[in-house]
């Protein structure tokens, strides 16, 4: 797995200061047991180009999951730069026999606290053109992709971390259950 804060796990504790998250449930479901998570707090598209497909390169699996994305649409955005991004993470993760896996953006912008509703409604047209776009190179590159921002569990707060940004670990369960399911 490679990506941001999102794939890590945050909001789904551990009990010894690390994080559970939807990424190793994911992996228990399919019957998966070696799983390596690159996911790490504050990831940039950037991040994963730069230093994390290097760590993947010669890793022969036949799933892949990549989750990164959203400190981009919130904190640095770059329209060209965030899209060029992303088609060179997939480019680079397809591989003959190898299953990519992912999940588009939720209303995380609606999740915000102290957020003006003039940046607010900014970001959720940045966050929906984005997800226009994922689904579009998802569409063209075979990726298997989860439609997070429509999925009921996005209007739950139970689903949600305090932060507003990340799934709590009852929204990190329901997550890992619905992308296995399309995955088997």
């Amino acid at each position: 797995m490679i990506g941001d804060s999102f794939a890590e796990g945050r909001g789904d504790p551990d009990g010894a200061g690390g994080y559970v998250g939807w990424v190793p449930r994911v992996a228990h479901r399919l019957g998966i047991d070696d799983v390596l998570n690159l996911g790490s707090y504050g990831a940039l598209t950037s991040d994963v180009v730069d230093q994390q497909l290097d760590k993947i390169a010669d890793v022969e699996t036949p799933l892949l999951g990549v989750a990164v994305g959203g400190n981009d649409l919130v904190r640095a955005y770059d329209h060209d730069r965030f899209r060029a991004n992303l088609t060179s993470i997939f480019d680079a993760v397809a591989a003959p026999g190898r299953r990519v896996f992912t999940h588009d953006y939720p209303d995380i912008p609606g999740k915000l606290p102290g957020v003006p509703e003039e940046h607010r409604t900014l970001l959720r047209a940045r966050f929906a053109e984005a997800n226009t776009f994922l689904a579009g190179l998802c569409a063209e590159r075979g990726v298997v992709r989860y439609a997070l921002s429509t999925a009921a569990l996005c209007a739950d707060p139970d689903m949600w971390y305090p932060d507003g940004i990340h799934p709590s670990s009852l929204g990190h369960r329901t997550i890992a259950n619905e992308i296995a399911a399309l995955l088997v």
